[in-house]
């Protein structure tokens, strides 16, 4: 349509979102459909958490907020990254977004030129490279594929960063990969961009708390701390607190920084939510054991999905260290024919395949940067996974 913007026409809508919506249409349409695409637990918010936010309703809290986050709310912010990070802020130093998501964009809005350019290794959560394409950057991928359990290296890192770059985007455990880097690992990465006083670091810790076995989780500014002037540390509650529909992420970062996002959010959405930011002090602050009991849930399910899918014929499933996420490879899957008829020509027509023949809808790899894959999200109950990765090796062993 003549009146849209060209910066729209250098976007696409999400793919994760657009798999889920097309699982639920066919489900509503009487269709028998296992939905592996959507990224969020299938636990319900802790009551305790529910609990604080009817309080703060029945005690009013439910007008506007400064902007970018209850002072109460910063506070706890920063007492959590003390206490789970050994990172030291102040809460001129926090923001707070409605999710995740909003405080990524804001950053990108308030520090990027037409030209710079960010650096994001690939498979990447589909996110990223649109945002950065909406405020006028020009996003870099990086393979990091299943040759280095699709972790970036140093020299990968080393060969992609030119002046012109402006940030590089860290998520470890990885969406759509799980992959969780090491302290050493981060150290590499980090030891590289000591290198480049001109890039700065966004470091999305969304998935911190999922994390299996013995893996220690850390994040860039607390394994270099000669990084902290110049890293964008990102959260929220949306994942470890199974609090997705709520819409609270933060982030910390310098204070020049913090006020520009600020800035910009406040010609876009204004506050979160009151009454969520009351739900998620209480996350902040309220009892942490459930984590545990929840972390061991995914593991459970983590094993069964990696240990199915690497029975079905032409499929290799590394095993994540982290997040809801797994990210197999299908390279003996192209080229072949499935039962219904349909040449498997790219891992986008697997996905369709696999959804129209056997019910289950995941994300194809394209969307994520790296093919081909294909990712799936098994933050859904162990009987309808085991369900759902039969139907995979039953539709793998049928392509000819």
């Amino acid at each position: 349509m003549a009146f849209l913007s060209d910066t729209l026409a250098r976007v696409k809508p999400s793919a994760t979102i657009a798999v889920t919506n097309k699982a639920r249409e066919l489900a509503a349409a009487g269709r028998d459909i296992i939905g592996l695409g959507a990224g969020e637990p299938d636990f319900d918010t802790p009551q305790n958490i529910k609990d604080a936010a009817k309080r703060a309703i029945d005690a009013g809290k439910t007008k506007y907020t400064a902007v970018d986050g209850i002072p109460e709310l910063k506070a706890a912010i920063c007492a959590k990254f003390a206490r789970e990070n050994s990172l030291t802020y102040s809460p001129a130093q926090i923001t707070v977004g409605t999710g995740g998501k909003q405080t990524l964009y804001n950053a990108f809005m308030a520090t990027l030129n037409a030209g710079d350019e960010v650096i994001i290794p690939a498979p990447y959560w589909v996110s990223y490279p649109d945002m950065v394409l909406l405020a006028g950057g020009t996003p870099v991928p990086v393979v990091a594929g299943i040759d280095t359990n699709f972790k970036l290296t140093p020299a990968r890192l080393e060969a992609a960063i030119t002046p012109k770059t402006k940030w590089f985007v860290f998520n470890s455990p990885s969406n759509p990969t799980g992959a969780g880097y090491s302290r050493a690992e981060v150290k590499a990465l980090t030891d590289v961009l000591m290198l480049h006083p001109h890039v700065w670091i966004m470091s999305d810790d969304m998935y911190e708390h999922l994390v299996f076995d013995d893996f220690e989780f850390t994040s860039p500014a607390q394994v270099e701390p000669g990084l902290y002037d110049r890293t964008l540390t990102c959260n929220g509650v949306s994942k470890a607190y199974a609090m997705t529909g709520w819409r609270i992420g933060y982030a910390a970062g310098p204070v020049a920084l913090i006020r520009a996002m600020g800035t910009v959010q406040s010609q876009s959405t204004s506050n979160p939510c009151s009454i969520a930011q009351c739900a998620a002090l209480e996350a902040l602050t309220g009892p942490q054991d459930f984590l545990a009991v929840n972390r061991a849930t995914f593991q459970r399910r983590r094993d069964l999905v990696v240990a199915m899918l690497n029975a079905a014929p032409g499929i290799t499933c590394p095993t994540p260290e982290g997040a809801f996420y797994v990210y197999p490879d299908i390279s003996g899957c192209i080229g072949k024919t499935s039962a219904g008829g349909v040449v498997i020509a790219d891992d986008e027509a697997f996905a369709t395949a696999l959804l129209e023949e056997t019910g289950v809808a995941v994300v194809f790899g394209a969307a994520f940067g790296l093919s081909p894959n294909f990712r799936v999200s098994y933050a859904t109950s162990d009987a309808a996974l085991h369900k759902a990765c039969t139907r995979i090796q039953t539709f793998c062993a049928g392509l000819r």
